[in-house]
């Protein structure tokens, strides 16, 4: 038997091999990177920035790949049996078998060292090689891949069109490729450029954390109700001016007789700015400016749209009953995002805190998914809070002193404001590891 045979297999798995690379690179490929090189005058990248760009054109291209792995495949199927297999049927019949039994044994054994060999060297080969090498591999095939698109035309309108009318058979809207990562797929990129040491670890978690605002409800973010500093709709302007300049902030909510009845905001610059320049204030009522009011289940990402719409610092969170949830300021969602950032006019908030004896202390208002790491467990419940948590666990008002135990970290209550659990002293499940 001569070498011409094997030498038309290996050209046909070679074919498989760059229809499958052609395929996952296509998927994989960066669109920026692509668009980046067109630029700067590179003829591939041009001609693969049609095809990524579109989602029709995308699923022409996909359609051109899998049309020429089942031809390739097929081919080498038909053709290896009919000359491989011939060659080999006497191997077998000198082994006594008969001419019948030798060409069926010849044709089983052929067809599985090549699917072995396609498999490896037509397909999970390429696919490896795409997927760590999308650009190089997306740009070496891609003109090859302009003429299957001609070639393989008739095939690829017939195809795409049967599947997109079985599609809808199904109640299925047809739709094309697209490079589109949802935000765990995008969790788990950012990850992976993390540990490959493209990212620090601050890095990682602004983007992580960014990433997050779109299913983090606000409420997360909020100063609780019972922490807001405003001041009252009848407070004397005297007594308002003494308390706004000793306060750290340049917006106070205004309420009127209670929290849960908040009418406005007052901004520091127009009260010294009219107590200056213009006649006697009787009443701070008309300095007042309008603030946001949404639910507390809102999400972080929506609350900040809404806040760009408004116009706005500040928002007011209601629950369910309409009544004060909280307040979310800018800053506390830029502070989310980029983590905390000191203020020489606001005290440092309280900062989780290691103790010699091995605890460590938290504070109440601590998020739960943020304790984890500290205290080497998720304290998964209905709370939001360390402080909430605690308080749920016990089932009534904490006092100082009283302990409980989460998913084995011991948790001991160290102080309690207003009925609210503030700091909490906890002893970590794994301490060996951070």
């Amino acid at each position: 038997m001569t070498l011409g045979p094997f030498l038309v297999v290996f050209l046909l798995i070679a074919f498989t091999a760059l229809y499958v690379a052609a395929e996952f690179a296509a998927v994989s490929v960066r669109r920026s990177r692509i668009r980046q090189r067109a630029e700067d005058g590179d003829r591939a990248a041009a001609a693969l920035l049609t095809v990524v760009d579109k989602p029709e054109a995308l699923d022409r291209y996909i359609a051109a790949s899998q049309v020429g792995i089942t031809l390739t495949s097929l081919v080498l199927g038909a053709y290896s049996q009919a000359t491989i297999a011939v060659g080999v049927a006497p191997w077998f019949q000198a082994l006594g078998m008969s001419a019948r039994g030798a060409r069926s044994a010849a044709t089983i054994a052929v067809l599985v060292v090549l699917t072995v060999l396609a498999m490896v060297l037509g397909e999970l080969i390429p696919k490896s090689v795409a997927l760590q090498y999308p650009t190089r591999t997306a740009l070496a095939t891609v003109r090859p891949m302009r003429w299957s698109l001609v070639l393989f035309s008739p095939f690829i309108g017939f195809l795409n069109g049967s599947g997109a009318f079985v599609l809808r058979l199904l109640g299925i809207p047809p739709v094309g490729h697209r490079h589109i990562h949802s935000p765990e797929e995008l969790d788990l990129l950012i990850a992976e450029s993390r540990d490959g040491g493209l990212l620090e670890p601050d890095e990682h978690r602004r983007l992580r954390r960014a990433l997050q605002l779109g299913v983090r409800p606000a409420r997360h973010l909020m100063v609780p109700r019972q922490q807001i500093e405003g001041v009252e709709l009848h407070t004397p302007v005297e007594l308002v001016m003494q308390t706004v300049a000793e306060s750290p902030y340049t917006r106070l909510p205004v309420y009127d007789g209670d929290i849960d009845h908040i009418v406005g905001v007052l901004h520091t610059r127009d009260l010294f700015t009219r107590g200056l320049s213009g006649p006697g204030l009787e009443s701070i009522r008309p300095l007042l400016r309008p603030i946001l009011t949404v639910p507390d289940s809102i999400t972080a990402e929506a609350l900040l749209a809404r806040m760009r719409e408004a116009r706005t610092h500040q928002a007011l969170l209601l629950d369910e009953f309409g009544g004060v949830s909280g307040l979310v300021t800018l800053d506390d969602v830029l502070t989310e995002v980029m983590g905390g950032v000191g203020d020489e006019l606001k005290g440092d908030d309280p900062a989780p805190e290691r103790l010699p004896d091995g605890r460590v202390r938290l504070p109440g208002f601590m998020r739960v998914d943020e304790v984890e790491p500290w205290v080497g467990a998720y304290l998964d419940g209905e709370s939001d809070t360390l402080g909430g948590r605690v308080t749920e666990e016990l089932g009534h008002i904490p006092s100082p002193g009283e302990r409980v135990t989460i998913e084995g970290v011991e948790l001991e209550v160290e102080a309690v404001d207003n009925h609210a659990v503030t700091s909490v002293l906890a002893t970590p499940r794994r301490r060996a590891k951070e």
